[in-house]
């Protein structure tokens, strides 16, 4: 199964934030144990990278995005991811920018905690504690 992360997923894990850390986090393990495969887009990265930076230092942030990359897939937000976005015309256009890339990784899920904010998704959208209630924390 591939599912698609948005930041916000990523972000509740790498900065702990509580009460969503916990199944954001399940996620993640079932990727780095590759009973899942796990995408996110290439901006996601660069806005992590920009967060991280502020709280633990550069050093620090580029190290827990190089062990993060070592089992996430990153799509690229190339023309036509911007150009399908635009299409959309969605109220936020991170959002279509963020739907387009999970349908170009022909993703099953993609897993944010914004459901409202993908009503439009060609990919089914659910949070990770949906995620983890339909398929458990030992999907496949």
């Amino acid at each position: 199964m591939k599912v698609f992360l948005d930041t916000n997923v990523i972000l509740d894990v790498l900065a702990n934030r509580e009460p969503f850390v916990a199944d954001s986090a399940a996620v993640l393990s079932l990727i780095e144990a590759r009973t899942l495969e796990g995408f996110t887009a290439a901006h996601s990265i660069t806005t992590l990278f920009y967060l991280l930076r502020r709280e633990v230092g550069s050093v620090r942030a580029r190290k827990v995005l190089m062990d993060l990359l070592r089992v996430l897939e990153v799509v690229a937000v190339d023309q036509d991811r911007i150009f399908q976005a635009l299409a959309m015309d969605w109220e936020d256009f991170e959002d279509a920018v963020q739907a387009s890339c999970a349908a170009k990784a022909e993703v099953d899920y993609l897993l944010t905690r914004d459901r409202e904010g993908f009503g439009g998704s060609h990919v089914p959208v659910i949070s990770p504690a949906e995620f983890i209630a339909l398929h458990g924390r030992d999907a496949e």
